[in-house]
């Protein structure tokens, strides 16, 4: 599923693709793509033709689009979701669900927005309050790279939670943006097993590991994201590259590029979690 930098990317590139353009119809081929519009389908478009798209913007995982009408369009990607800036003339793609046409469609190299899902787990939604943030979202706390990020709010919650560190990690109340795969990144950074109770950590060392967080969030952002197949790509249909830089996950088996040490797989959570067993150690039983 993607992560922050994926999204990130995502919104990035609509940003340059669709702020400041009006929106002038909207097309639904697949009416699982706006379920969570519970008004349906007809009012999805209505509510957003004539209407010019603000500007984009993320909380964790979630996209939304502030309107001049004071409303936003919301999306996530779920598993396969894809919003894509694509030609308007281009040929539909074969997952196509949801399609934007801006005012200026006839102009060569014009260009529309395309919402394309193959497991059809994403979807949009048309809300109202979409400045600052849509009160959909408002339950999900900030991510470490945002602006407005309490470090100090973080390290305390980390430290008041009795979990492991990984849980806390993954915890959308805490902090936003790291699923699986950043999650272990940023543990293998710090050296630390998803194990390690929250409430044992020092400040010092929770500081260090929301460092370590920003870090990994920033590269792969820089690398476009991490795309294991085709289902991710950017809004300009670019797959991410960070795959190439991971230490931990998908590396089950294979050294660690810290000390060699062959990477470990273990169950989490209906999951995974990928480590290493020399460099992050599994915590002994704690006595409380």
């Amino acid at each position: 599923m993607p992560e922050l930098p994926e999204v990130e990317v995502v919104r990035r590139g609509l940003e340059r693709g669709v702020a400041g353009r009006t929106i002038a119809g909207v097309t639904v081929t697949h009416p699982r793509a706006v379920r969570r519009h519970l008004a349906g389908a007809d009012d999805f478009t209505a509510r957003l033709a004539g209407r010019t798209v603000a500007a984009v913007r993320r909380r964790g995982k979630y996209l939304w689009l502030p309107l001049d009408s004071g409303e936003a369009l919301t999306g996530h990607l779920g598993m396969s979701g894809q919003l894509l800036v694509v030609p308007a003339d281009s040929p539909a793609q074969k997952h196509l669900h949801v399609r934007l046409r801006f005012t200026d469609a006839d102009r060569p190299g014009a260009r529309e927005l395309r919402f394309v899902d193959q497991r059809t787990f994403g979807g949009l939604l048309v809300v109202p309050d979409g400045d600052p943030v849509p009160p959909l979202l408002a339950h999900i706390a900030r991510d470490p790279l945002d602006p407005a990020f309490d470090d100090d709010a973080f390290v305390a919650g980390l430290r008041r939670r009795r979990t492991g560190v990984k849980r806390a990690l993954l915890d959308q109340t805490l902090v936003s943006g790291l699923g699986n795969i950043y999650a272990d990144e940023t543990l293998w950074r710090a050296r630390l097993h998803g194990e390690r109770p929250t409430d044992l950590l020092t400040r010092p060392a929770a500081r260090r590991l929301l460092g370590h967080a920003r870090d990994v969030l920033t590269e792969a952002i820089a690398a476009g994201g991490t795309s294991f197949d085709a289902l991710y790509v950017s809004a300009d249909g670019v797959s991410g590259l960070f795959e190439r830089s991971l230490d931990a996950y998908g590396r089950e088996g294979r050294p660690c590029r810290r000390c060699g040490t062959p990477v470990r797989r273990e169950a989490f959570m209906n999951r995974s979690s990928a480590s290493c067993p020399r460099c992050q150690p599994r915590p002994r039983p704690a006595r409380r």
